[in-house]
């Protein structure tokens, strides 16, 4: 019984869990929080997985460890490997202006968006290294100056389990380098050339392995500990935190995994790459070697809590009051677009409420259009992922939000499709330590695990649903310029 160790260093904290590799059993687990902020000392996510190592027991009776993280992130070296400066994570959102450079110097509009979409599979925004990178060059030239090699969170975590033996150990895989902006998921190759567009010249990258390509053995003496009782401890390739929880939930091609967490995102697993020029769907990679379109909107599970704050009620009553309404809610239509919204691209956008009358002023009224109005919005991002190709015949369903029964129910009637829940857990950590299985049991595919207590919904498409909420998406209109 071979146990192998999956890591997921996110943004808010280190989870570690240790499972059997031939089954997917739960052995044990340990976590440790990480620190506020969109501007983080990699060495407190270092510091973090030690201590969420430690209580997990230990990973001296391994076999492998696979490390996901927080995609998009900039952690930039020296020519000595050290930081260079805090790490800018995905949410700091201070590179939006470069974003906005790097696609003009493109060709701007459309121009620019289809040269970045077929150059790397998706158009910059703010969260992308690659902006980053243009951001230190323009603010910072001194820090710029010194970087010798930049990475993502997952693979600076994988070079120190390794023993950051030098720049050329560096390594990652095709799904974070995917959310780079200067890596090609059609071609599998980097683009130097807009790295250099990015900071000015060209430094070290890490080698992108394949999915289940080992990145080295972990050095006893980074934990404290002697050689693993198995023997050498090997090193997966690691991977990014949507890729890693599409691993752990076992999603294949067909399925569109839907996480309902303070943000929502929708993602498939596809034989072909994508490639969206209107930027709303992200062409990144798996790690599988296939590919995951990604769409993320900013408003998810916070419209439940929302709803639960304006009835006054907490989330439990508010999905039985949604359930207690008719499917449409009698006409009473939510926009949820409570903090701007991403996709589609509305910053400035705000929440509204259509077709109230006398019949539908009533809390389970409103608290079905909350939850249906969550739905559709998501439901816009699964339309984008088809409009580029991608397959879906089930919806995988994650996420906090996930576990309010009216939305497991209801989904169902807004998405069209049969949808599957797991049973709740850490999927991203549980994907990584799927890889970690995959590369200490090889094979052509990871091992398959079977997620005991996923439940299934399945219901008849409601139509009117949709088409009702699409009329009053396209009624919303945006604050006015210094406007709060």
């Amino acid at each position: 019984m071979p146990l192998v160790a999956g890591v997921d260093s996110s943004t808010q904290s280190c989870k570690v869990v240790v499972r059997d590799a031939e089954t997917g059993a739960l052995v044990r687990q340990g976590r440790a929080p990480h620190p506020d902020g969109t501007e983080v000392d990699p060495h407190a996510w270092w510091e973090a997985l030690q201590a969420a190592v430690a209580a997990a027991g230990g990973l001296a009776d391994v076999a492998a460890v696979s490390v996901a993280g927080q995609q998009h992130g900039m952690v930039c070296l020296d020519p000595a490997g050290e930081v260079v400066r805090p790490a800018l994570l995905w949410n700091d959102t201070r590179s939006a202006d470069a974003a906005r450079d790097l696609i003009a110097e493109a060709g701007g509009g459309e121009t620019g968006r289809r040269f970045w979409a077929d150059a790397t599979g998706a158009v910059p925004v703010a969260s992308f290294t690659a902006t980053k990178l243009r951001w230190l060059a323009r603010h910072e030239p001194a820090n710029a100056e010194r970087v010798a090699a930049v990475c993502l969170p997952h693979d600076w975590l994988t070079w120190r389990l390794a023993g950051a033996s030098g720049l050329d150990a560096l390594r990652t895989d095709r799904g974070d380098a995917s959310g780079t902006g200067y890596w090609s998921p059609r071609t599998g190759e980097y683009r130097l050339d807009l790295l250099e567009q990015a900071l000015g010249r060209r430094v070290r990258v890490p080698v992108v392995l394949g999915p289940a390509e080992p990145a080295g053995q972990l050095d006893p003496a980074v934990l404290g500990g002697g050689p693993g009782t198995a023997g050498p401890v090997l090193l997966g390739p690691g991977t990014g935190d949507n890729a890693a929880a599409a691993l752990g939930v076992g999603a294949g091609p067909g399925d569109v995994v839907v996480s309902i967490g303070t943000s929502g995102t929708v993602f498939a697993v596809a034989d072909a790459p994508a490639a969206d020029p209107a930027g709303a769907v992200a062409g990144f990679a798996d790690a599988t070697g296939r590919f995951l379109p990604l769409v993320c909107t900013l408003n998810a599970a916070r419209v439940l809590d929302a709803a639960a704050t304006l009835l006054g009620v907490d989330l439990d009553a508010l999905s039985e009051l949604a359930l207690a309404a008719p499917p449409g809610a009698d006409g009473l239509v939510m926009v949820p677009y409570l903090e701007g919204e991403r996709t589609p691209d509305r910053p400035t956008a705000t929440g509204a409420l259509h077709g109230l009358t006398l019949g539908t002023s009533t809390p389970a009224h409103l608290a079905r259009a909350a939850v249906e109005g969550m739905l559709c919005a998501l439901a816009d991002g699964l339309d984008a992922l088809v409009a580029q190709g991608a397959r879906a015949d089930r919806i995988i369903l994650v996420g906090g939000g996930a576990r309010s029964v009216a939305v497991r129910r209801i989904a169902p009637q807004v998405f069209g499709r049969p949808v599957v829940v797991p049973p709740p857990g850490e999927y991203v950590a549980d994907g990584a330590a799927r890889q970690a299985a995959w590369v200490a049991l090889g094979g052509a595919t990871p091992p398959s695990w079977v997620l005991a207590g996923t439940e299934e919904y399945a219901g008849e498409p409601v139509p009117a649903i949709r088409e009702r909420y699409a009329r009053a998406r396209d009624l919303v209109v945006d604050r006015p310029p210094g406007r709060g």
